[in-house]
């Protein structure tokens, strides 16, 4: 999987396939590669690297005024250039760019195997190609569509064959592909960001739907056992400013991120937040008051990030709300049979709205009568579409593979869920002013806790020298701790792992030495005490400490460095504790010279189990 382009119009292709795949990079990959179909038929390049790589070794007579490209994040075969995208079947007539899995692929390897097909590449993609440029139906649409009738998992396709020179067709099942409308030309893509410079006016395909794109327009399709049926979906412009997707005067789209929160959590908030009544105003959620009153628990669904600020919605919502809720790893939910309760509101968490282990948990869960909402940063994304209402979080594009702002407001429409379920309840209005109060003050609290970097990065700067760290916290500390642990791993690819600190004792205490640090997070809350006797135990044993807590919380015979962040409610304080911990990833990352906004093996949206 990874990132998809194409082109079709009065200009040369290449130029605007690579432009567009160096605004995917951001997605994480490994190799790069583009298609042209000219008056000589299907030209390709690829390689494995990066793609100015590509770019640098791109022949002068490339011409084409049609073509493919895709940035790869290797899921068969290793990172090299004969894997790389895209894949031609071996008249090299078709060319293919595919994100996704196809199951299947080794059954369909040995079956073109034993019928004299040379396959050339470790890839599962590659039987596509083949499958395609095998077919004797009439049209192209007809010959992917029989192909992916051959198919088992989930894919992204866009095709290209020498004897349909005026056409791509795309389709999609489980995997994000968007059609651009220019002005006499075409664009498609996995993502917004790749279209946006040159349109705003786009389609989503849903899955099981393939698309005929032309320069001058484009038809759909329902992919259907007896062949294929018109959905007639139109084009509609997204309300998004393009410069967004430019760093800017920033290093890096983190940094940009970080920056950004304080403004993106006034956004998330704007219009929500009920003075009259002390309550969350959430009309996305499509539930009225006695809906709300009738849900008897909260399950919440994110893979990542997403899981460990669900983690933290769901202990929040219980306190508010006094509904039983928690989290569980999308990626796990289905595969063990979960009873699916009418009387339970499921939450699915995603920045991008495409993860692809959540869309099929949300999928499982209407197959089986659920009631969802989603919390997502993506207008018109996959699970934006699917569920039954939600909260957008309005964050704005988040890059960097590391998520920042979103995760933000995240927590925040969490907050906001947590009152007005709480305020349909037993929540006093004087409790709900209090949280509205909290809630309005959180960006200026933020932009306090951003104007510390210089002592954040002293203090990231020494951490970054461990090999191994622990992040420790208790309660409403513990995902935020997770969350940190995540963070400092996925962009300094140091070890960090995440405790609770009460089971320190049982067993990773034995870890603890001068070489491990340990960061703990210790609000001031009504487990102070044991948390503050925890880090007794960790001192005593020479273990380098860092804590982020508040300048209430007494640290005294502790030898300890001290992150301060602002009190809020207690409820609300694990935002708060969970931004410095960005801050201190991204410049442990930055100090060993590391790419930041694309740290190594990962993808910003995964759509692939």
């Amino acid at each position: 999987m990874c990132g998809i382009v194409g082109y079709l119009g009065s200009h040369q292709a290449a130029p605007l396939l690579l432009e567009g795949l160096g605004r995917l990079e951001h997605r994480g990959y490994d190799s790069a590669g583009v298609a042209v179909l000219g008056a000589s038929g299907i030209k390709v390049a690829k390689r494995a690297g990066r793609v100015r790589d590509l770019s640098d070794e791109l022949p002068k007579r490339f011409a084409g005024k049609v073509g493919i490209g895709h940035t790869r994040w290797a899921t068969h075969g290793p990172a090299n250039d004969t894997n790389a995208h895209p894949h031609v079947d071996s008249k090299q007539r078709v060319a293919v760019v595919h994100n996704g899995i196809i199951d299947n692929a080794a059954a369909l390897r040995d079956e073109l195997g034993e019928a004299g097909v040379d396959l050339v590449s470790d890839t599962d993609t590659e039987v596509l190609a083949h499958l395609i440029g095998r077919s004797e139906a009439d049209t192209l649409e007809a010959k992917v569509a029989e192909a992916l009738g051959r198919i088992e998992g989930t894919y992204g396709v866009a095709v290209l064959h020498v004897d349909f020179p005026d056409r791509i067709v795309v389709a999609r099942n489980g995997s994000p592909l968007i059609i651009g409308v220019g002005d006499k030309e075409m664009h498609v893509a996995s993502d917004l960001a790749a279209l946006v410079r040159y349109t705003t006016t786009v389609a989503h395909l849903d899955d099981g739907e393939m698309a005929t794109v032309t320069a001058t327009g484009f038809t759909t399709y329902r992919l259907e056992a007896t062949g294929l049926s018109a959905t007639n979906r139109r084009a509609a412009r997204v309300d998004i400013d393009p410069s967004s997707y430019d760093a800017g005067d920033h290093e890096s789209f983190m940094h940009k991120e970080i920056l950004e929160q304080p403004a993106a959590a006034e956004r998330v908030l704007r219009g929500r937040l009920d003075q009259r009544f002390a309550t969350g105003h959430l009309g996305g959620l499509n539930l009225d008051a006695r809906e709300l009153r009738e849900i008897k628990r909260i399950k919440v669904l994110g893979c990542g990030s997403a899981y460990y600020v669900g983690q933290m919605g769901a202990t929040l919502i219980e306190e508010l709300a006094r509904i039983p809720a928690d989290a569980e790893a999308a990626s796990e939910f289905r595969y063990r049979n979960p009873i699916i309760e009418p009387d339970t509101l499921y939450v699915a968490v995603s920045q991008s709205g495409e993860t692809l282990d959540t869309l099929l948990a949300v999928q499982e869960i209407r197959r089986k009568g659920g009631r969802t909402i989603g919390l997502v940063n993506v207008v018109g994304s996959a699970i934006a579409r699917e569920v039954d209402g939600g909260i957008y979080l309005h964050a704005g594009p988040e890059v960097a593979v590391a998520s920042t702002k979103a995760l933000t407001n995240m927590y925040l429409g969490f907050a906001m869920l947590a009152l007005q379920l709480g305020r349909v309840r037993d929540m006093s209005i004087a409790d709900g002013r209090r949280l509205i109060g909290a809630l309005e003050a959180l960006p200026r609290k933020i932009e306090e806790i951003i104007a510390t970097d210089d002592h954040l990065a002293g203090v990231a700067e020494r951490l970054a020298e461990a090999e191994s760290l622990f992040f420790v916290g208790r309660v409403r500390g513990f995902p935020v701790a997770r969350e940190g642990a995540q963070k400092f791993k996925e962009i300094s690819y140091r070890h960090a792992e995440a405790y609770q600190t009460s089971e320190l004792k049982h067993g990773p205490l034995a870890l603890i030495s001068p070489a491990v640090p340990t960061i703990a997070i210790v609000p001031d809350d009504e487990l102070v005490e044991r948390n503050v006797a925890a880090l007794h135990e960790i001192a005593a044993r020479k273990g380098p400490l860092v804590v982020v807590t508040h300048d209430s919380v007494p640290l005294r015979g502790i030898k300890a460095e001290r992150i301060v962040v602002p009190r809020s409610e207690v409820e609300l304080d694990p935002i708060l504790l969970t931004v410095p911990l960005q801050i201190l990833a991204y410049h442990a990352a930055r100090h060993l010279g590391h790419d930041i906004d694309k740290p190594r093996n990962l993808a910003k949206s995964v759509t692939v189990e």
